[in-house]
């Protein structure tokens, strides 16, 4: 009798525990797109915090350019957030997603910046070579030999 008590207490707590903290919204955006939502949202957020004046061009608040794009409201935004926050294991899981598409963008803007890189520093020493060829041409003055001739006859004069 008692084990069947100490059974039935168990397996109660363990069907209790399994019960949903947050109730389904009624309209549930789907998990790749939320995760499209977070990830440009976290996009958004670095661009804010490295280059804040660049953010000038999208409307006052670029959250809401975000929720405009996939056509959802903020509180639809809000309480399909607070639901995927509730199972921590799958909201783990898409923002795991979001770290991955981050680091492959990053690695190829890392390397396209690199190539841009190299691209300037050619540009620049050709500049550099075509400044340093001109300058010398710049720095010889062009003499016209009547003038020294004439100038030497005078200085004759002169001297007589």
């Amino acid at each position: 009798m008692k084990n069947l008590i100490v059974i039935l207490l168990v397996l109660f707590l363990s069907i209790s525990c399994k019960k949903e903290v947050v109730k389904q919204p009624a309209k549930l955006i789907e998990k790749e797109k939320m995760i499209d939502i977070m990830y440009d949202l976290s996009l958004l957020e670095a661009m804010r915090y490295q280059k804040p004046l660049s953010l000038d061009s999208i409307e006052n608040d670029p959250t809401k350019f975000i929720l405009k794009k996939y056509k959802v409201d903020s509180l639809q935004f809000a309480q399909n957030n607070m639901y995927y926050a509730s199972d921590y294991d799958n909201y783990k899981d898409m923002f795991d997603e979001v770290n991955k598409r981050i680091s492959v963008n990053q690695r190829a803007a890392d390397s396209l910046a690199k190539i841009d890189e190299k691209k300037a520093a050619k540009e620049n020493k050709k500049k550099a070579a075509a400044v340093s060829k001109d300058s010398v041409k710049k720095t010889i003055p062009k003499v016209n030999i009547d003038s020294i001739k004439r100038a030497q006859m005078e200085n004759r004069k002169k001297k007589l």
